[in-house]
């Protein structure tokens, strides 16, 4: 789910209420209101009833709501953020802090057994798939001429539900024509590799930088383009070294830790 979908759900309703779980407030009893407010923010946060990544209150509900102004209502939120249980994105709002994926990258990089691993439920979902001829860039991992025809597939991969990896393969042709049929079917890159002859195959190397996210970077991600993405190019062989894949991996930063594997 897009975080600019999001409402504001439990949390408000809590919050904008006077539910039995939330803590009132005590004036004059030794405890600053801020600290009081962010206290039952975090109540809310630990108790499972507003999920990572869910839209907090605003500022004026929250202010509404404990009848504080709202400088008091931010001081709150920014000791909630610098706690790490809560990310303040300018312009959108504030955001319940999502749980960092780890994405182990070695020899064998599988998305769905890295992600189960984690006890985290993987999908897929195949964006784009297009004939386009190889740049220079590509044509060297590949190890065929530029201009070649080579397949794109632009994939989206999710982790219970959140974007955690926006992909760009590209597979030389004719050898993998049969690609594009089989992953209208199947999302799976594993599999698709398999159905064309290639039931193997391993990580050559892996390049990673990072930058900003264009905006529809952003939206596929569900993030804010002020957050950078991790950047990957990875070249994927098949057992007798043959390139097979190159692949342009974009990550959520606040979302996703790459852990290099020996």
């Amino acid at each position: 789910m897009h975080e600019t979908s999001m409402t504001t759900g439990s949390l408000t309703g809590s919050l904008t209420g006077s539910p039995a779980g939330s803590r009132a407030l005590t004036r004059g009893g030794g405890i600053a209101l801020w600290r009081q407010i962010a206290g039952t923010v975090e109540d809310q946060i630990r108790s499972g009833a507003s999920p990572p990544g869910e839209r907090l209150p605003t500022e004026a509900e929250l202010s509404k709501r404990f009848a504080v102004n709202r400088h008091t209502v931010r001081r709150a939120m920014e000791e909630l953020e610098g706690r790490g249980l809560v990310r303040i994105e300018q312009g959108r709002g504030s955001f319940v802090a999502e749980d960092v994926v780890d994405y182990p990258l070695g020899p064998r990089t599988r998305f769905s057994e890295n992600i189960r691993r984690q006890n985290r439920e993987p999908a897929g979902q195949v964006l784009e798939i297009a004939e386009i001829p190889a740049d220079p860039q590509i044509a060297e991992a590949l190890r065929i001429r530029p201009g070649r025809t080579v397949l794109r597939v632009e994939r989206l991969s999710l982790a219970d539900g959140r974007a955690v990896v926006l992909g760009a393969h590209h597979f030389p042709l004719p050898r993998f024509a049969a690609m594009a049929r089989w992953l209208k079917e199947d999302a799976s890159i594993t599999h698709g590799l398999a159905a064309c002859g290639v039931p193997d195959y391993r990580r050559l190397s892996t390049r990673i930088s990072a930058r900003l996210p264009t905006p529809e970077e952003a939206d596929l991600l569900g993030m804010a383009r002020a957050r950078p993405v991790i950047l990957t190019e990875a070249i994927n062989i098949d057992p007798e070294g043959v390139p097979i894949d190159v692949t342009w991996g974009r990550y959520p930063a606040h979302r996703v830790q790459l852990v290099v594997e020996s």
